[in-house]
């Protein structure tokens, strides 16, 4: 009996042993589940960014609609409750969905992934199109629950300089949150990007929409957080050019030429 018992303790102590040196999920690359024989299939991946996307607006739109009506007329305590749901629920769909897809839920992540060759090119289309679906599906789905008019399109001006260097700010900022965490600690990167994207609502002219998917579905909203579709290229301009120049900055600070280079200056 006590050799039995002496058997199943090493074979716990095995199992535990193995499982401390499993590598973490990197958030933004599909399949990086950190055990799993077979790879997820596109249709899942597919289905698990369009989801999670629709979730997120689905936050987005209606904390906002929930916040103003609560708020009695106060637009920062609006802003607050809709900076807060947001930033909680990215933290929470990145989690349950970060392992399957990538939880992307943007399309300027899923470019700089595959600039990044964390992402097949031959992907690309296929995400960001399920995503601005999704996006769509999330936007439509609020109206409906608040009882509001399905299909609206937003009077919010959104527009000039000022506006799209901060879209670009926020979207530079998001990228180079990721391309941090994923390099240094990737199991933080839910929490960083909810805490980025809460922060980013209030230190951001434009409340930082940083996403092209967003921006684009914002403007199908009526509502709290809508866009003006006429506003909506300016923004997406300005969070592709954020989103190219995070790309470049952090291939050049964790490159191997420079990390060589920080080696040899050290000793």
């Amino acid at each position: 009996m006590s050799e039995t018992g002496k058997a199943m303790r090493e074979k716990v102590s095995e199992i535990l042993a193995e499982r401390e040196h499993l590598p973490a999920p990197v958030v933004g690359s599909p399949n990086s589940r950190p055990q799993g024989p077979a790879p997820i299939s596109l249709a899942k991946r597919l289905f698990s960014e369009g989801l999670g996307t629709a979730f997120l607006l689905a936050t987005v739109v209606g904390s906002g609609i929930m916040g103003e009506r609560l708020a009695g007329g106060n637009v920062a305590i609006a802003l607050l409750a809709n900076s807060l749901a947001t930033g909680a629920a990215l933290i929470a769909l990145i989690l349950t969905f970060g392992p399957i897809s990538g939880a992307h839920f943007n399309a300027v992540v899923t470019l700089a992934m595959a600039v990044r060759r964390e992402l097949p090119w031959r992907d690309v289309v296929p995400y960001i199109a399920v995503q601005v679906v999704g996006a769509l599906l999330g936007v439509w789905a609020t109206h409906y629950i608040f009882e509001l008019p399905i299909f609206m399109t937003s009077h919010h001006a959104r527009t000039g300089g000022p506006q799209w260097v901060s879209e670009g700010i926020a979207t530079l900022g998001l990228l180079s949150v990721i391309f941090g965490c994923a390099k240094a600690r990737p199991s933080a990167i839910p929490y960083a990007v909810g805490g980025y994207i809460t922060a980013a609502y209030w230190f951001t002219s434009s409340t930082s929409f940083a996403n092209p998917v967003v921006t684009i579905a914002r403007a199908c909203t009526d509502t709290f957080s809508g866009i003006r579709p006429q506003d909506v290229a300016g923004f997406v301009a300005a969070q592709l050019v954020g989103g190219a120049l995070a790309t470049v900055l952090f291939g050049w600070l964790v490159s191997s030429k420079s990390r060589s280079k920080s080696a040899q200056e050290g000793s």
